[in-house]
C-alpha cells in the first residue's frame, strides 16, 4: 500500500507540473450492509454488519498523448477492522504511439489487469492480489505498481509487464465473519530474499481467429497465493503465516463463439509452487464450461444465459485453492427493461467433497444515479474434511445502495 500511495504522490506531482486539461471526476459511492443469519462461531463476531465504500475516478488529458487515471478505494466496516481498508487501485500515467505500422501504449504506475474467459474463477488471471475481504468470490483486485508495454498490429496484441512490488492477500480479522478458524498472520514470509520487493514479470499474447480468441501468457515471481505455515500461538491456538514463493505459470485461455453457444477454456501449468501440505509440486489445472443464451424467453423481451463451468486441478485434496474438483451451474436473466434489471442464480458443487454454495444476485437502476443490488450467499453444505473452505460457513444476505457520480 504504500509503493502505491507513494506512486499516486508522484503522479499527482508530475499532474501539477504540467498544462492539465479539464478534470473528469466519476465514481461511486455505495452503503453495504449484511445480515448472518447463522450464529457467531468465534467470539466477538456479530451477527449484521454495515460497510460504506467510496471508489472515485479522477481522469486528465497531460497532452495530446499522454493522460493521468487515479482511482483511490475506502472501506469503511462496522465490525471487521481488517475489512475496513483503503487502497490506490489506479495511479497510472498512460502514453500512446505509433511505431512504424504497429500501435504501442506504456502505462506506468498502478493499475489493474484482468486475464481470463471464466465466470466463477480465472486461473491464468495472476497479475493483481485478491482483496478478499471484499467478497469471497475472488473478484476485487488490489492495485498492483507495474510498468506495462503493449504492442498491437494485424498479428494480435503482445503485452509485457514489469512488477517491483508484491501486495499480500487481505484476510478478515478475529471478528470478521467467514474468518478462518485459526487466524492468519498480517505478517507475511517469502522465499526471495527480497520479499515484497522481488521483481516480477509476465507477458502475454492474444489474438482473434474467426470465432476463435485466444491469449497466451507467462509469468516468473511471487506467487500471488499463499501456502500457510503453522505457528502455535497457545498449546490451543494455531496462527497460519502466509508464505509467498518463486513460481512459474504458463497459461492459455480461449473462447470460440458461435451462436448461440459460447466455449471456453482456461488452463495454467505451474511449477516450483506449494502444496497443502507445505511441499513444491508442480501441477496443471484447467476450467472448461459453455453458456448457451435464449433470446425472447417467453416471448418477451428478456434474455437468458445457461452457463456450465467445470474446474480441476490435478492436485486434489493437496491443492491450496478452494477449485480443486468443482462443478459451477448458473443461470443469467436480463430483463432487458427500463431500469436494466438483472437476476443471476449460481450453484457450486464441490465434487471431491460434500460442499454445495448457492449465490443469487438482483441488480437494477433506481432513479436518477441511483443503483441497487440485493446478494445472497448461502452455504447449503459445508463438508469439514475440505480445509481450502474453511471459513466458508457463515452464509449471508446483503444489500447494496450505490449513488454514482
Amino acid at each position: 500500500m504504500r509503493c502505491a500511495g507513494a506512486m499516486a504522490a508522484l503522479l499527482l506531482l508530475a499532474v501539477a507540473g504540467t498544462t492539465v486539461q479539464a478534470l473528469e471526476v466519476t465514481g461511486d459511492l455505495s452503503l453495504q450492509p449484511r445480515w448472518y443469519p447463522q450464529s457467531p462461531a468465534w467470539p466477538g463476531q456479530r451477527s449484521g454488519t454495515v460497510g460504506l465504500v467510496l471508489e472515485p475516478t479522477l481522469y486528465t488529458d497531460i497532452t495530446a498523448t499522454a493522460s493521468v487515471t487515479l482511482t483511490p478505494y475506502y472501506r469503511f466496516d462496522s465490525a471487521d477492522s481488517r475489512r475496513t481498508h483503503e487502497d490506490v487501485r489506479e495511479a497510472y500515467l498512460l502514453t500512446y504511439g505509433q511505431w512504424g505500422e504497429h500501435d504501442w501504449e506504456l502505462r506506468l504506475g498502478v493499475d489493474r489487469v484482468f486475464w481470463g474467459v471464466a465466470e466463477v474463477h480465472n486461473l491464468v488471471d495472476i497479475i493483481n492480489q485478491v482483496d478478499l475481504v471484499e467478497h469471497p468470490r475472488d473478484r476485487p483486485k488490489l492495485g498492483q505498481p507495474m510498468a506495462h508495454l503493449t504492442l498491437s498490429g494485424d498479428w494480435g496484441l503482445a503485452e509485457a509487464f514489469v512488477l517491483p512490488y508484491h501486495r499480500k492477500r487481505t484476510y478478515p480479522g478475529h471478528k470478521g465473519r467467514m474468518r478462518s478458524r485459526h487466524s492468519i498472520d498480517e505478517h507475511a514470509l517469502y522465499e526471495s530474499g527480497a520479499r515484497a520487493r522481488h521483481v516480477d514479470a509476465a507477458f502475454r499474447y492474444s489474438h482473434a481467429l474467426g470465432v476463435l480468441d485466444f491469449g497466451l501468457s507467462t509469468f516468473v515471481g511471487t506467487s500471488r497465493e499463499p501456502s500457510f505455515v503453522v505457528q502455535p500461538r497457545t498449546p490451543t491456538d494455531l496462527s497460519l503465516v502466509p508464505y509467498y514463493g518463486q513460481i512459474r505459470q504458463y497459461g492459455i485461455d480461449a473462447q470460440l463463439t458461435t451462436d448461440p453457444w459460447l466455449y471456453k477454456l482456461e488452463a495454467i501449468y505451474r511449477t516450483d509452487a506449494r502444496n497443502l501440505l507445505g511441499q513444491e509440486e508442480d501441477y496443471g489445472a484447467f476450467i472448461v464450461g459453455f453458456e448457451r443464451a435464449l433470446y425472447g424467453v417467453l416471448d418477451s423481451s428478456a434474455d437468458l444465459t445457461l452457463l456450465a463451468e467445470w474446474l480441476y486441478d490435478e492436485r486434489g485434496a493437496r491443492a491450496i485453492s478452494a477449485w480443486q474438483h468443482d462443478l459451477f451451474l448458473s443461470g443469467f436473466l436480463a430483463l432487458n427493461d427500463v431500469p436494466g434489471t438483472e437476476i443471476l442464480v449460481g450453484l457450486l458443487s464441490d465434487l471431491r467433497y460434500e460442499t454445495r454454495i448457492l449465490n443469487m444476485e438482483i441488480k437494477r437502476r433506481l432513479k436518477g444515479n441511483w443503483s441497487m443490488r440485493l446478494e445472497s450467499f448461502v452455504n447449503l453444505q459445508v463438508d469439514r474434511k475440505d480445509l481450502t473452505y474453511d471459513g466458508q460457513r457463515d452464509s449471508f444476505v446483503g444489500a447494496e445502495l450505490t449513488y454514482s457520480f
